[in-house]
């Protein structure tokens, strides 16, 4: 008996960690873009603390050069309060030879409650003849609490300064910036891989 509830719980568990993943909500391309495949970005983090903007830029401009493409940090190229200056940051990114800017900003974070139905294994019974009957199971609810992070991402290009490709997505039971960004950052690279907005890896 208390092996099959380990077996369920830990099923359980594999369950929660399945569900820490990032989604695709809903996505725009501009077809008109003609300017190919860009080989240096600067990625912006908007929003949130200071610290965890920086460590969301470094991971995931570190995850586009695994891809091939010159990832560059926001804050190396502009310190926070030069942002709040369009003509200032944009000056600053054009020096960089980036051929586009990818902004992310977390939207929100909505915490939501589920409630299921599993089947639990009880005590295990013989019957009189001595044979094996067991063990019985029995419907046990359970109410679990998780969390969606919803984030903006929009790519622009630095010449036009027009925005190219925008997404939506969602991250369910966010781990820390840390520790989210290297999923995240695979979801949003494939996306802008598919559209030719950056090219494959040799």
């Amino acid at each position: 008996m208390k092996l099959l509830k380990s077996v369920f719980l830990l099923l359980t568990a594999l369950v929660l960690v399945a569900c820490a993943s990032t989604t695709i909500r809903s996505a725009w391309f501009d077809t008109t873009f003609k300017g190919g495949p860009m080989k240096r970005i600067v990625v912006v983090g908007v929003g949130g603390q200071v610290a965890d903007r920086r460590v969301f830029e470094d991971i995931f401009a570190e995850q586009l050069r695994a891809a091939g493409v010159d990832g560059i940090p926001g804050y190396t190229v502009a310190p926070d309060e030069a942002r709040m200056d369009d003509a200032a940051f944009a000056a600053a990114v054009e020096r960089t030879g980036a051929d586009g800017v990818l902004i992310v900003r977390l939207l929100n974070v909505d915490t939501r409650t589920q409630v299921s139905t599993a089947m639990v294994p009880g005590p295990a019974w013989w019957g009189p003849d001595a044979g094996f009957y067991g063990p019985v199971w029995f419907p046990q609810t359970r109410v679990s609490q998780y969390e969606i992070a919803r984030v903006e991402s929009s790519l622009y290009e630095t010449k036009t300064r027009r925005m190219i490709w925008a997404a939506t997505t969602d991250t369910m039971n966010p781990d820390t910036v840390a520790q989210e960004t290297p999923r995240f950052a695979e979801v949003i690279i494939g996306q802008l891989r598919a559209r030719g907005l950056i090219a494959e890896k040799k």
